[in-house]
């Protein structure tokens, strides 16, 4: 008898360890510093450091935000909306040695070190530019 309320127990306790292990492990990631800034791009820049939105939630809303500015870019042409994809690259690239930008998603930069961290691909460079261009550049 006491060897099945165990193993009841168990069955119970397990997943919801698992649940609040996973639930704050996320949390962890948007209290981190992982990536936070690149120096060498205006965002290091800013005294003190701010974001179009708080750090934590950027870390954990900006897919959301991007995806939500793509549709209305897409459906109703407003362009230029403070969550833009565009001006998050204006703000996060890093410059070279030379003054060239370095590209947001290559190794140890702005998007790549978040998203390495957390195991989690870059599809949107595939198609979108990963340097600011002339257009897109905040006036």
């Amino acid at each position: 008898m006491f060897t099945s309320v165990r193993r009841r127990a168990w069955f119970v306790m397990l997943p919801v360890g698992l649940v609040l292990a996973i639930a704050s492990g996320g949390r962890a990631l948007a209290d981190s510093k992982v990536g936070a800034l690149v120096s060498g791009s205006k965002a290091a820049g800013i005294q003190p450091p701010q974001c179009v939105e708080p750090t934590p939630y950027m870390r954990r809303h900006h897919m959301e935000l991007i995806l939500h500015q793509r549709d209305m870019t897409v459906h109703e042409g407003i362009r230029g909306n403070k969550h833009s994809l565009a001006g998050c690259i204006d703000c996060h690239v890093a410059r070279g040695d030379d003054g060239k930008a370095v590209p947001v998603n290559a190794e140890g930069q702005f998007c790549d070190s978040c998203h390495d961290y957390v195991g989690v691909s870059l599809p949107c460079f595939q198609c979108h530019a990963t340097v600011p261009t002339p257009a897109s550049a905040h006036k």
